[in-house]
């Protein structure tokens, strides 16, 4: 059976659960409400396992706090045997439009420290990521205010039907493959 490690970032602790900067917690979270999946804590993050016609995704939201996700997904990449290929990593990104979907193959950190971390301990910037647009409407200096800031009330109405394409799309990368994803799901 195919296995897939789809990882969510975010950082553990209640002050965090509704930030932007969380969108890969929210996301597994919805993915894990619809399919009736319970999240278990266990070495570096909480993991659920979801299975859909023949392949087995792997859920991982890490508990090593955002700028360490790194060693998580290295440890659950070599534990559960997965080939780089079928990575996924979730998070949120200031230069998307709010709600907007770009999955990309490779690419830099962009200035993002999970990211950053996780191309450090894996030796390289070709894995799959999953960009959720959180848009850049903050002021200047204030960028950490509002990444770690909650969704306002707009944000939030539009989330749930970000959220459900957000879940396509994972679905969609397991079944179908990386290029017909970003064929389908890239800047809708």
């Amino acid at each position: 059976m195919k296995k897939y490690l789809i990882v969510g970032l975010g950082n553990i602790g209640s002050d965090y659960k509704n930030t932007r900067h969380n969108i890969g917690f929210k996301i597994l979270d919805h993915l894990a409400e619809n399919e009736d999946l319970t999240f278990e804590t266990q070495k570096l993050g909480d993991i659920t396992t979801y299975k859909l016609k023949g392949r087995t995704f792997i859920l991982l939201k890490p508990s090593t706090y955002m700028n360490l996700s790194g060693k998580a997904v290295q440890y659950w990449l070599a534990k559960e045997n997965i080939p780089l290929e079928n990575l996924l990593v979730i998070t949120d990104d200031l230069n998307l439009p709010f709600g907007s979907l770009r999955l990309k193959t490779k690419g830099s950190d962009g200035g993002h420290n999970g990211l950053k971390d996780i191309q450090s301990k894996l030796g390289t910037t070709s894995y799959n990521r999953f960009r959720f647009g959180i848009s850049d409407a903050f002021s200047k200096g204030r960028q950490i205010d509002y990444v770690l800031g909650e969704w306002t009330e707009e944000e939030t109405n539009g989330l749930k039907e970000r959220l459900d394409k957000s879940i396509e799309l994972i679905k969609s990368f397991v079944l179908a493959g990386v290029n017909n994803t970003m064929n389908t799901f890239n800047g809708k």
